[in-house]
């Protein structure tokens, strides 16, 4: 299926895409698998936690963890507008501030991250976006992130 509105992409497109060409990060230190839903404001990732993350320590990922996998559906986010509809190159990022992370449960190896960020405001280069966190539905954490390219 050849995808034409990049602004409306089918799941089906969006599970198709290589994560690495949208994203910066590059392995060892991808933290998403999959991008499951985009729009303009809110995008959807999902990511299977791997015994050999640099963030998984005795079997669970750690707060740091959790933290890069919302930074990275971020990225996810503003790697799919450069590339598909600005018609532009990826570009870095940096996490500029965390506000407000909760972490409920930290998830286990084997577990599946569903991803949801929601842009709450734009301006200047940074970006606020708030998170939700969930394995099999349930919440594991929440909270805003301020991010900015470089």
């Amino acid at each position: 299926m050849i995808q034409t509105d990049y602004h409306n992409p089918s799941e089906e497109f969006l599970r198709s895409l290589d994560i690495h060409e949208i994203l910066p990060q590059q392995e060892p230190f991808v933290m998403i698998d999959t991008m499951r839903h985009f729009e303009i404001s809110r995008v959807v990732t999902s990511f299977e936690i791997k015994s050999s993350n640099m963030f998984v320590n005795d079997g669970r990922l750690t707060s740091s963890g959790i933290i890069e996998n919302i930074a990275q559906t971020c990225a996810a986010r503003i790697g799919y507008i450069n590339r598909y509809i600005l018609r532009k190159t990826v570009e870095a990022g940096v996490i500029g501030a965390v506000k407000d992370l909760e972490i409920y449960n930290f998830p286990h190896t084997g577990d599946v991250l569903k991803t949801a960020i929601k842009v709450g405001g734009e301006a200047f280069g940074m970006i606020l976006v708030q998170a939700k966190v969930y394995v099999e539905g349930t919440l594991i954490a929440d909270g805003e992130m301020k991010l900015g390219t470089y």
